[in-house]
């Protein structure tokens, strides 16, 4: 797999620190870290990077989350007569969403056996998270799934067989060679 096609972008800025304490507290409860909260630490990371395309996992969790990334304004400025002026414009549209499909119980096995020590990583916190999912995160599945966006990956097989998976899938949407046409 061309590694410089996809990379995954760390969001490690000031602004995560900053809310650190709310965000842990997000997780340990089982629920949803704030939109508004989410996006500017996602939007950060891409603005600081030299990268056009990103790997952003577990997101969006919900419509909110989904309505509040896919409308990302960024700003845009440049001079027209010696004149400064700001243009807003993009809006984020993923190119394809990985679903990686694994029962109730085989994903509550493996939180259960990751030893992590994270604080979400209990049987209460897991059955919120469900519920969570359930309710909220396949709802944004569905809808990416009715736009031809969904590449399902079967995860209740082994490590190795759902990364092939995942290797075909990113296989399938490399980026197209630029031909330089002044040559």
């Amino acid at each position: 797999m061309d590694s410089s096609s996809f990379v995954p972008q760390s969001v490690h800025c000031f602004a995560y620190f900053s809310h650190r304490t709310m965000i842990h507290n997000f997780k340990k409860e089982g629920k949803i870290v704030p939109s508004e909260i989410t996006v500017k630490l996602l939007q950060q990371a891409m603005q600081q990077s030299d990268n056009k395309r990103f790997i952003i996992d577990g997101f969006p969790r919900n419509e909110e989350n989904r309505a509040a990334f896919e409308n990302i304004v960024g700003l845009e400025s440049f001079y027209v007569n010696s004149k400064f002026y700001n243009l807003l414009l993009v809006k984020i549209k993923p190119e394809f969403v990985l679903f990686f499909d694994c029962p109730e119980v085989e994903l509550t096995r493996r939180i259960l056996n990751r030893n992590q020590g994270r604080v979400d990583d209990n049987i209460e916190t897991i059955g919120k998270r469900l519920k969570v999912y359930f309710e909220s995160t396949l709802p944004v599945i569905n809808y990416y799934n009715s736009k031809g966006k969904v590449q399902k990956i079967d995860a209740q097989r082994s490590v190795d067989e759902v990364f092939e998976d995942v290797k075909s899938v990113f296989a399938k949407f490399k980026p197209v060679a630029r031909v330089d046409s002044t040559k």
